[in-house]
């Protein structure tokens, strides 16, 4: 019986599978290492910024809002404030609205649509400012 020589034989491990084995081995950790040194890897963490407003209507016409007019004709306010995440430049945020024109306290219109962006009109907040948590703005609101 050839047990003996069965034992002893290695013919069946193939030097060359040997040899695959270590390069895609090489080439994965190359591909992971260049991921991270690339910069692709901070990415795959990263999640998007997620930042919450909350709203609130009074059914009260407001005496003045956070633009310094004094509507006559409006309903009611409402106010927008920024509740949680992140800090936003006041430039990235407008408020628009419809069937009414918004007006600046210096009188001239925002836009013939009635929209506008109280970031760059606000007294308040300039362009160049931060919105941050708890800051809020109130808008005169015509129903």
């Amino acid at each position: 019986m050839k047990l003996k020589q069965l034992l002893n034989d290695d013919d069946a491990v193939s030097p060359v599978i040997g040899v695959i084995l270590m390069v895609a081995i090489t080439v994965i950790l190359a591909a992971v290492i260049a991921t991270f040194v690339l910069g692709l890897g901070e990415q795959v963490s990263q999640t998007s910024p997620n930042t919450s407003f909350s709203f609130d209507y009074e059914d009260s016409s407001p005496s003045e809002d956070s633009f310094g007019t004094s509507p006559g004709s409006l309903n009611g306010k409402l106010t927008i404030t920024h509740s949680g995440g992140p800090n936003i430049n006041a430039d990235q945020l407008s408020v628009a609205g419809a069937s009414r024109d918004f007006s600046n306290p210096d009188g001239t219109a925002w836009s013939d649509s009635g929209t506008g962006s109280g970031s760059t009109s606000d007294p308040t907040y300039s362009s160049s400012d931060e919105i941050s948590a708890g800051d809020s703005l109130t808008v005169g609101v015509d129903n």
